[in-house]
């Protein structure tokens, strides 16, 4: 169990440009693969999709629902292995 949880590491996902967010349905716990749509940031006549880097299990949403976010900040983390 012990080298078990050192092998675990926790990584961020960032909004990838300014804009509001809307979230994908996923709930904390939820096992996602490299390239997961988990949102998107929408701006005046756009839709960019949030896709995460990485497979690993959603821990929680950082940014809520409507909030507006600046590129590069906090959307959601994950536990990866």
């Amino acid at each position: 169990m012990e080298g078990e949880r050192a092998m675990l590491s926790e990584r961020m996902i960032v909004a990838p440009s300014a804009g509001t967010f809307r979230p994908a349905a996923f709930e904390p716990g939820h096992q996602i693969e490299a390239g997961s749509v988990v949102g998107y940031v929408e701006g005046p006549g756009s839709s960019i999709e949030v896709v995460s880097p990485f497979h690993g299990q959603v821990q929680g949403y950082l940014a809520h629902p409507g909030e507006r976010l600046r590129t590069g900040e906090h959307i959601a983390w994950l536990r990866v292995s």
